[in-house]
């Protein structure tokens, strides 16, 4: 695995970067000694790149990563991204990318990964009740503060992102893609790529679904999103199980796993930068991180395409159904 330069930032950022949402418990019990152990074997395998969220438990995900992160490496080498703009209500989460709630949001996020700076701050999720401009002003003057080095969003569409882009630069771009959810191929990926807007994707594993460790008989913990997901039970995860198993002999007979593939397979986009991959425990993280010393060919992907035909969509929940 080499770095590469993160879209027009001067970030080196390694092609797998470790994700660390389920670290803030949304996909059931924290064990934070296996999230120490993980993040060092990440470091371990090349990994520089770190993907967290003020959203992902609300402290709890920053506070486990910087725990990890300054056991193990220094903070200059390391590139460290965080997301804001999400807010508590009650049980609900609500989009808030106002000018107040992201400053709070970057010094709560400061505190918690327990470092002087963020190298990127992406504001995670699109507020329809905030003016673009408050928003831009309010990461300009983090900025100019030097609290924040770049900037970037997660979950925009290309109106969103062109909006924002009135009143400020937008840097990176964090959205979903996988061979489940391909819906950004045609029109978001070639806009970044056009704009030299760096992309860091999230869900190369379709949620788990392309670990190939689920089967029919498959559930989840109550406390993990997936176990009132539409996507992941019904006639729906059944068709895609069955797909899951096509991909997993295609893998196969190109001498790799199934998630090295799923990995692979979206950093052959052009267009993409780094893949966003999590995991639980060291043992189940150099599998992936390997996905990026392989490069699918035209045929590769001709042969993946064709399997896919009758797969049914996957997306991953919004702020409003978690």
């Amino acid at each position: 695995m080499h770095d590469v330069r993160l879209g027009k930032t001067d970030l080196q950022v390694s092609e797998v970067a470790f994700g660390t949402w389920s670290f803030g418990g949304d996909w059931g019990t924290v064990d934070t000694a296996a999230a120490t152990a993980t993040v060092g074997r990440a470091l371990e395998l090349g990994v520089n790149f770190f993907d967290t969220a003020q959203g992902y438990g609300f402290g709890l995900a920053e506070s486990v990563l910087a725990d990890a992160l300054w056991a193990h490496t220094a903070r200059e080498d390391v590139v460290v991204a965080t997301k804001g703009g999400l807010r508590e209500d009650g049980d609900r989460l609500v989009r808030d990318a106002s000018a107040r709630w992201l400053r709070l949001g970057v010094e709560q996020s400061l505190r918690n990964l327990r470092t002087d700076y963020i190298d990127l701050y992406q504001v995670h999720w699109p507020d329809p009740h905030t003016s673009p401009h408050e928003t831009a002003d309010a990461l300009g003057q983090l900025v100019d503060e030097g609290k924040v080095r770049h900037v970037g969003v997660s979950n925009y569409d290309m109106a969103q992102i062109d909006d924002l882009n009135r009143f400020t630069t937008v840097e990176t771009l964090q959205p979903p893609y996988h061979l489940f959810r391909r819906d950004i191929e045609t029109t978001l990926l070639p806009y970044c790529e056009r704009q030299d807007i760096g992309v860091l994707v999230y869900g190369a594993l379709a949620h788990g679904l392309l670990t190939g460790t689920m089967t029919a008989d498959t559930t989840f913990a109550p406390d993990d999103w997936r176990s009132h997901s539409p996507d992941f039970g019904g006639e729906t995860f059944a068709a895609n199980l069955a797909i899951v198993e096509k991909l997993r002999a295609l893998a196969g007979a190109r001498d790799m796993s199934l998630p090295q593939l799923a990995v692979a397979w979206v950093l052959a986009n052009p267009a993409v930068d780094a893949a966003i991959v999590g995991a639980r425990h060291p043992d189940h993280l150099a599998d992936t991180v390997a996905a990026a010393d392989y490069k699918l060919n035209d045929d590769d992907l001709a042969e993946i395409d064709a399997i896919l035909i009758g797969a049914k969509p996957v997306a991953g929940p919004s702020p409003e159904g978690m």
